[in-house]
């Protein structure tokens, strides 16, 4: 079985020793909030100043921190129109593109360096969720075409009103899981095939759990303040993208056995990893698994750190292949539009 090959990157650092986003990701920096208030004019209510006299929002506040990131959108991505239902997952921009730039470089160290750009690409988001918030920036960063899926419907009416109100519908495509239980059948068609797959997966193992984990963070940014009101979560609508039974490691078991079943179809499988600990056990079995190749690429921001895990079923010949019936053709359309 082959060595799990670990990605050459590493998240790389300031000259105090603070780990940077990814060289190509927008949100490196500290946050322009004129130019933010410019783009999205409702952010004002919400800028505050920090204990440091800087300008920044209450990140406690669910209200303000889904203006921030419409704001975000619309300033760095062009998205003019994005919202989400109350209660649902609103996430943190600058991680989500770093995974995006980070699957970017991995086609590309298939493709003597180049990102492969263009509609041809195709990525499958596994829990699009009701952001929609990886289509939305993988189409504005590389042009691929991407399809979410989810077991929601409620976060997928959201998605696809963003995806119309964008006017993406050609360029993001939607589906619902009718199978709770399972994540690559019933969604892809016998012929289809996917250059990429990405997902965020539940992180908690239970509602429990998941509830404790985001009053203790909430807890966090309150100290900022003692006086200001914390949030009371409804995870009513959260719970899918929260928790599973198992938690993180057994829904990342079962994307990896189903990817097996669908080994021929997509060229990189992915998935992000929030517990350092699970990655040991995911190499473990995606190896039994028959994967030819597992890459694992670790990111941070600040003092936030994560991990994608990606890996193919194809052998280096069989990769070569594809990147020449499908890539060459992106090239190709990418040089005659330029």
């Amino acid at each position: 079985m082959p060595t799990p090959k670990t990605s050459p990157r590493k998240p790389s650092a300031d000259n105090s020793g603070k780990p940077l986003l990814h060289p190509r990701n927008r949100h490196s920096g500290r946050y322009d909030f004129p130019a933010l208030v410019a783009a999205c004019p409702e952010l004002a209510a919400f800028v505050i100043r920090n204990p440091y006299g800087k300008q920044s929002i209450d990140f406690a506040n669910p209200d303000a921190v889904r203006v921030f990131n419409r704001a975000l959108l619309k300033q760095f991505y062009g998205i003019a129109h994005w919202d989400i239902p109350p209660g649902y997952l609103c996430p943190p921009i600058p991680g989500r593109a770093d995974y995006l730039h980070g699957l970017a470089d991995l086609l590309a160290s298939q493709n003597d360096g180049v990102i492969p750009r263009g509609a041809s690409i195709q990525a499958l988001d596994v829990g699009t969720g009701a952001n929609c918030i990886y289509p939305l920036i993988g189409q504005r960063e590389y042009g691929w075409h991407f399809t979410g899926t989810d077991i929601d419907a409620v976060a997928l009416a959201s998605a696809r009103t963003i995806v119309s109100a964008n006017k993406l519908n050609k360029a993001i495509g939607l589906r619902q899981q009718s199978d709770p239980q399972r994540i690559f059948a019933g969604v892809l068609a016998p012929d289809e095939r996917f250059d990429v797959t990405l997902c965020n997966p539940p992180f908690h193992a239970s509602q429990a759990e998941a509830s404790s984990g985001s009053q203790r963070k909430w807890r966090n940014l309150g100290k900022l303040d003692p006086k200001r009101k914390l949030p009371v979560l409804n995870f009513g609508g959260q719970a899918r993208e929260l928790w599973c039974e198992g938690g993180e490691l057994a829904f990342i078991r079962r994307l990896a056995t189903e990817s097996a079943e669908v080994a021929q179809q997509v060229c990189w499988f992915s998935t992000l990893v929030s517990k350092g600990g699970n990655v040991a056990p995911l190499q473990a079995l995606l190896n039994r698994l028959g994967a030819s190749q597992v890459q694992l690429q670790e990111m941070a921001q600040g003092q936030k750190r994560s991990r994608f895990v990606a890996w193919s079923f194809l052998d280096e010949g069989e990769r070569e292949a594809w990147r020449l019936a499908r890539w060459g053709e992106a090239r190709r359309r990418n040089a005659a539009e330029s």
